[in-house]
């Protein structure tokens, strides 16, 4: 596979991990199809274990994000503004302390952006609470385990 095949392919999961967290895009399923779409021309076996590994992965996160309560993220108040700075927050969690970054990122992003917008502490872990409650922790799991399917890509691509 080419650099400009990988490149379309690392851009299709990005728009993945940020569908993840805009409603209405499918961004875990386009997180599968690009790993699908380079495990098929890629002839390599490790190739076809990140695919293996990215289904089991989607599938535990489906079967957590139906035991949770359902998405209410609206009605608690969440804006694009809070899912920007969530996701940059694990996404910078999830690279500099390696996998487990991801959730005190998500965290933190969601209480930086509601400490700048309300401008107190209490106030702003009271929103991230109520974030985190009203369906945060179904958008934190299937996040995470897009990052981990996009890590694990990344590591096939630049060490297999």
């Amino acid at each position: 596979m080419g650099v400009w095949e990988l490149l379309l392919v690392g851009l299709v999961m990005l728009f993945g991990l940020c569908g993840v967290l805009l409603p209405g895009v499918p961004g875990s399923w386009l997180v599968w199809a690009a790993v699908m779409w380079w495990a098929l021309t890629d002839p390599r076996p490790v190739a076809w274990w990140v695919l293996v590994g990215a289904t089991v992965a989607l599938f535990l996160s489906q079967v957590v994000r139906w035991a949770l309560p359902p998405r209410r993220l609206q009605a608690s108040g969440a804006t694009v503004r809070m899912a920007v700075y969530a996701g940059l927050g694990a996404l910078l969690g999830f690279f500099l302390l390696p996998v487990l970054g991801a959730v005190p990122g998500f965290l933190g992003g969601i209480y930086l952006c509601e400490r700048l917008r309300l401008g107190r502490s209490g106030e702003a872990r009271a929103a991230l609470r109520t974030a985190m409650r009203s369906g945060g922790w179904s958008v934190l799991a299937e996040l995470v385990a897009c990052l981990l399917i996009m890590g694990a890509w990344l590591g096939a691509v630049f060490l297999g």
